[in-house]
C-alpha cells in the first residue's frame, strides 16, 4: 500500500471516528544533572522571611528535596537527617563558609540553602523562593546562568529567548560592576571613594582574573569574558586554588497562580504525573502541598535549564481514552 492511500485512510477513519485513534502527541521535557561533580547533595530547611508566619521551612525543604532527586545524576540527602548530622556535629551555621563547612560535614557536594520570600495559600496562591548552592569545594566559583549552553555551535539558535536574555542580563551586571566607582565605609558611618588600583585596603575580590592572563587589551584584569559561558577543555593538571566562601548558583523567582506562562507549564507537569485526583491541574492551585511542590520543580528546572542541564525531550503519544484526556 503506497503512503498516500495510507494518510487518506486515516484521514477518512479520522473523519468517522472524531479522530479517536490519532493519539494526543506532546513532548515531555528531559532534565539532567549537568554536573558530575555536584552530585551528592543536601537540602537544609528553608528560612522564612515572608508575611505568612504559617510557613514551614522543613516542609518547603522536603518538597524542594522530593523534585531533586527526581533528576537523573542527582542523589540528595534527606532533609531530617541532615539536620540531624549537623546537630549531632554542633555546627552552628552564621557564615557563608560556615555552609560550606556543612558540605563537609555531611559528606556532599553541594548543600542547598532557601528562603521563603513571599507566600499566601489563598486563590490565586503566590510562593516567592531564593535559593542558594554552597560547594564543599572552596576552589568552585560562581556558575553563571548561560555556562553550558551551546553558543557557537549549530545548536545555538535553539536555545530560548528566555534564557538568552538571563544569561546576557547575568554578563553584563557583573561586566558593568568593574565599572562601578569603588567605595568602603568609615567608621562614623559614612562611605568614602577608594582607589581602583588600591580595592579596599588589603582585600581581594573573589574570582578576579589574574592580570597576566588578559587576553584582550585595554579591558580591566575582572573584566568577565563572554567565553567563560563555554566550559575550557581539559588541563594537564588542576589550578591554582582561589578560595571562594559564596554561592556557586543563586536563583530568585516569584510564582503566581494567575500567570498564564505558570499555568501551562503546571498543566504540562500534572499531564505526565497520572493524578486520578479530582479537579485537574486546576486542583494544584487549591492545595498548597501540590502548589509548592511544583513550585520547587519549577524552581529546580530553571536552575538546571539555565547552565545546559536540558535534555531532548521525550515524545509521547497518548491515546485520549478517560484518564489521559487533558
Amino acid at each position: 500500500m503506497s503512503v498516500r492511500k495510507l494518510i487518506i485512510i486515516v484521514a477518512f477513519l479520522c473523519l468517522a471516528t472524531g479522530c479517536s485513534l490519532v493519539p494526543d502527541m506532546v513532548r515531555q521535557p528531559q532534565y539532567h544533572n549537568p554536573f558530575p561533580q555536584l552530585a551528592r547533595v543536601a537540602v537544609l530547611p528553608f528560612t522564612n522571611l515572608s508575611q505568612e508566619p504559617t510557613v514551614d521551612g522543613i516542609r518547603i525543604a522536603e518538597a524542594y528535596y522530593s523534585e531533586l532527586q527526581q533528576i537523573p545524576g542527582f542523589e540528595v540527602m534527606p532533609v531530617r537527617a541532615a539536620v540531624a548530622q549537623l546537630t549531632a556535629h554542633g555546627l552552628t551555621i552564621e557564615t557563608d563558609a560556615d555552609f560550606q563547612e556543612a558540605a563537609r560535614v555531611l559528606g556532599v557536594d553541594v548543600v542547598i540553602v532557601g528562603a521563603v520570600t513571599d507566600y499566601t495559600p489563598y486563590y490565586p496562591p503566590r510562593l516567592g523562593l531564593t535559593v542558594n548552592w554552597y560547594s564543599a569545594n572552596p576552589g568552585f566559583h560562581p556558575i553563571p546562568p548561560g555556562y553550558g549552553l551551546p553558543w557557537g555551535t549549530a545548536e545555538e539558535e535553539y536555545i530560548p529567548e528566555s534564557l538568552v536574555f538571563e544569561a546576557e542580563f547575568a554578563l553584563a551586571r557583573e561586566q558593568l560592576a568593574t565599572q562601578s566607582p569603588l567605595f568602603e565605609r568609615t567608621e562614623g558611618g559614612g562611605v568614602r571613594p577608594v582607589s581602583a588600583e588600591f580595592p579596599l585596603g588589603d582585600e581581594t575580590i573573589d574570582g578576579a582574573i589574574d592580570p597576566s592572563a588578559t587576553t584582550v587589551p585595554g579591558l580591566p584584569a575582572n573584566w568577565p569574558d563572554p567565553r567563560g559561558f563555554i566550559p575550557p577543555p581539559p588541563r594537564s593538571s588542576p589550578p591554582d586554588p582561589m578560595a571562594y566562601t559564596g554561592p556557586i548558583i543563586e536563583h530568585t523567582r516569584n510564582y503566581n497562580g494567575h500567570d498564564s506562562d505558570f499555568t501551562t507549564a503546571l498543566a504540562n507537569y500534572y499531564y505526565f504525573r497520572d493524578d486520578a485526583r479530582f479537579g485537574g491541574w486546576q486542583a494544584y492551585l487549591q492545595r498548597s502541598d501540590d502548589f509548592i511542590r511544583f513550585c520547587c520543580h519549577l524552581h529546580i528546572t530553571e536552575t538546571l535549564a539555565a547552565r545546559g542541564g536540558t535534555s531532548e525531550s521525550r515524545l509521547v503519544l497518548r491515546w485520549p481514552i478517560g484518564r489521559y484526556e487533558r
